[in-house]
């Protein structure tokens, strides 16, 4: 599994396409994640076929709302990378307090999904999802925090 995770991260940061805009681009990155994360976390599952007609529709509502949630976290690198040159100190607690606001979201999101996925399958293996989707974003936020800098005090 710690394979297939490298190998997810790898496909995600080594994308070469001529998108149009960075948009397109950050949209290609993230369909290709989305194919590989799945292939990850079926793999890692190991589901049976009961259990998969259960989970994987439960997934993909659960993968729909994450990505709404993930679009406030890329608004904000965005809003930073627009800023950062001349980052004000309002700007920057605005954008730290967005950040904060994303992470309560996206945990808010996480405890809700977590007790419908114990609904049908075992709680083990609702932890073992979980840890999984933990795995796989703490990898792109090790990207992304040797990628971002740190704000410029002045």
């Amino acid at each position: 599994m710690k394979t297939l995770l490298v190998i997810l991260l790898s496909c995600v940061l080594s994308i070469t396409v001529n998108a149009q805009t960075d948009n397109d681009y950050l949209e290609v990155a993230r369909d290709v994640l989305k194919t590989e994360k799945k292939a990850v976390i079926a793999e890692a599952m190991d589901l049976s076929e009961e259990e998969s007609t259960v989970f994987w529709p439960l997934y993909n509502e659960y993968q729909g709302k994450l990505y709404l949630v993930q679009n406030k976290r890329i608004a904000i690198i965005k809003d930073f990378a627009m800023n950062y040159e001349s980052l004000s100190d309002e700007k920057a607690d605005e954008l730290y307090t967005g950040a904060l606001a994303y992470q309560s979201e996206l945990l808010k999101l996480e405890k809700s999904y977590y007790k419908k996925f114990k609904k049908i399958i075992a709680v083990g293996k609702a932890a073992r999802f979980f840890q999984l989707e933990n795995k796989i974003e703490t990898l792109i936020d090790a990207e992304l925090a040797m990628e971002l800098p740190l704000i410029e005090v002045k």
